[in-house]
C-alpha cells in the first residue's frame, strides 16, 4: 500500500510528464510531421493552418509549462526536502526547463504577436516562430535526457 506522500508524489510525477508530452511532443509534432505536409499546400491555406495550429498549440503550453514547472518543484521539496540538496540532474533539468519557459515566453510576446497582428502574415514571419521551435526542441530533449539518467550523475 502506498502512503499518501508517495502517491501524492507518483501523482505530480504523472502530471509532469504528461505535460512533458504535452509540450516537447507537440513541438515535435508541428516541426517533423505537420510542417513538411503542409508545405505542399499554397502560402495562403498554409499560412491560415499555421496560425490555427499555433494558437492552439500556445493554449495548450499555456497550461503544460506552469504546470511542468509546479509539479517539478513541488517534488523538489516532497522528495529532496527543498532546493539545497537537489542533484546535478535535477538542477540540470530545471535549468534548462527555466530557459525553454523563456524562449516559449518571448516566441509568443514577440514572433506569434507579430503574426497575430499582421493582415496576410507572410510564411517569413513563421520562420521565426519555426527557428525558435527548433531551440525548445533541442532544449526539451536535453531536459528529457537529464532527468532521464539523472540516476547515473
Amino acid at each position: 500500500m502506498m502512503t499518501g506522500l508517495v502517491l501524492l508524489r507518483n501523482i505530480l510525477l504523472a502530471l509532469h510528464f504528461l505535460g512533458a508530452a504535452a509540450w516537447v511532443g507537440g513541438m515535435f509534432y508541428a516541426l517533423v510531421v505537420l510542417r513538411p505536409a503542409v508545405a505542399a499546400l499554397e502560402p495562403a491555406p498554409r499560412g491560415q493552418v499555421q496560425m490555427r495550429t499555433l494558437k492552439r498549440f500556445f493554449g495548450v503550453v499555456w497550461v503544460a509549462m506552469p504546470l511542468m514547472l509546479l509539479t517539478g518543484w513541488a517534488m523538489v521539496f516532497l522528495a529532496w526536502g527543498g532546493f539545497a540538496s537537489l542533484p546535478a540532474s535535477i538542477n540540470t533539468m530545471q535549468l534548462l526547463a527555466l530557459i525553454m519557459a523563456g524562449v516559449f515566453l518571448y516566441t509568443y510576446y514577440l514572433p506569434w504577436q507579430r503574426v497575430r497582428r499582421a493582415i496576410r502574415p507572410g510564411l517569413e514571419l513563421f520562420e521565426r516562430i519555426r527557428t525558435l521551435l527548433h531551440v525548445n526542441v533541442a532544449l526539451g530533449a536535453l531536459t528529457i535526457i537529464a532527468g532521464s539518467l539523472g540516476h547515473v550523475w
